[in-house]
């Protein structure tokens, strides 16, 4: 069995080079006290970020109760700390500085040099969204790429494992003249989360992002690349504007036909394939996406749907044999469980087929 992203990321001997590294900066840390603290009886069982919160709670008995002080040591060992154990020292800064903006601040944009800050900006962002965007607006136009990144990344309306902002997935637009600084910055790791920025917006502002995305079209190869990565829900969701975007042509003479799965009744762990005639009654060769939906069945009885990808690519006018294999293994980001799970087919946005398969 996979290791579990707790036990991997933040094992003890980890949290002994932190504490090796804070003692270098801070003669008197109590290195050995503070691993026993944060390595107590109950940190195997603890999960990711319960570890991460555990530590930095322990962390702070150990600092300087002088909050600057503190920070002072913890962006002083920046440049020797990377990997998970690196995103408490943002999580420090938002337990313990939300009545010091003047220190946190400024500190969360050097953290995030060596443990994305993103996580810790969140509960700034909810307690004063102009005065936080401010510094979010001057990082974009920082000279290190990881400081812009943390610029768009710790503004993501959505952004996984974190927080939401209420008052940036009803109103984006602090957000954009970031997005605008960064649409061509000469890092891809930047770029890449411009695009999940605009993606995360696209759920709650579906027009919004079509119409930055038309004008940003065309302009650079890089813009393309983001808006295509942005636009991915609403090309799953079958938004016919996106699709008219992206050149996807309409699905309205095309066809499926002898929609089979392989079985009809199938165990958890196993796989199951499928196949399809795909039928296009068009005058000349056009661009084609190709998904199919399972409808997995929950842990409460109810489904739940989720888009995978087939295929884009550009076909000829006729009949095309389609072929894909299934597994209904367990994952550690899904977990299967008995019952009716629905397929469809889905071409260029619009559902064409439907079969069902038993699952036990």
């Amino acid at each position: 069995m996979a290791e579990k992203l707790k036990d991997t990321l933040f094992p003890l001997e980890k949290v002994k080079h932190f504490a090796s590294v804070l003692k270098e900066v801070y003669p008197v840390f109590e290195s050995e006290k503070f691993v026993s603290a944060v390595c107590d009886a109950e940190w195997p069982d603890r999960e990711l970020k319960e570890k991460m919160r555990h530590t930095t709670l322990c962390l702070h008995r150990f600092l300087p109760t002088d909050f600057k002080s503190a920070v002072d040591l913890l962006v002083a060992i920046v440049p020797k700390v990377t990997g998970f154990e690196a995103i408490v020292l943002p999580d420090y800064i938002e337990v313990y500085g939300q009545n010091d903006w003047d220190i946190s601040l400024p500190a969360l944009g050097e953290l995030t040099k060596c443990g994305s800050s993103e996580f810790g900006i969140r509960p700034f962002l909810n307690k004063n969204l102009k005065a936080a965007m401010q510094y979010m607006n001057a990082w974009a136009d920082d000279s290190d790429f990881r400081v812009r990144r943390f610029a768009s990344e710790g503004c993501r309306p959505r952004l996984p494992w974190a927080s939401g902002v209420p008052a940036l997935k009803k109103d984006p637009s602090l957000a954009l003249p970031i997005l605008e600084k960064l649409k061509n910055d000469p890092e891809e790791f930047v770029r890449k989360s411009v695009a999940n920025n605009l993606n995360d917006i696209s759920k709650d502002h579906p027009t919004l992002v079509l119409d930055i995305c038309e004008r940003w079209q065309g302009k650079t190869k890089n813009t393309d690349w983001i808006i295509k990565h942005a636009c991915r829900t609403l090309l799953k969701q079958g938004n016919q504007r996106a699709m008219l975007l992206f050149g996807f042509a309409n699905p309205e003479r095309m066809t499926v036909e002898n929609f089979l799965l392989s079985e009809s009744k199938t165990q958890i762990g196993e796989d199951v394939s499928f196949g399809f005639d795909l039928n296009l009654d068009i005058p000349k060769k056009q661009k084609v996406r190709i998904e199919y939906i399972v409808h997995f069945v929950k842990a409460n009885g109810k489904t739940s749907p989720k888009v995978f990808q087939i295929k884009e690519v550009v076909l000829a006018p006729g009949t095309h044999r389609v072929t894909k294999k299934h597994t209904f293994k367990n994952m550690s980001t899904r977990k299967h469980y008995p019952g009716t799970h629905t397929f469809e087919v889905i071409v260029n946005g619009e559902t064409k087929a439907s079969a069902q398969i038993e699952l036990s």
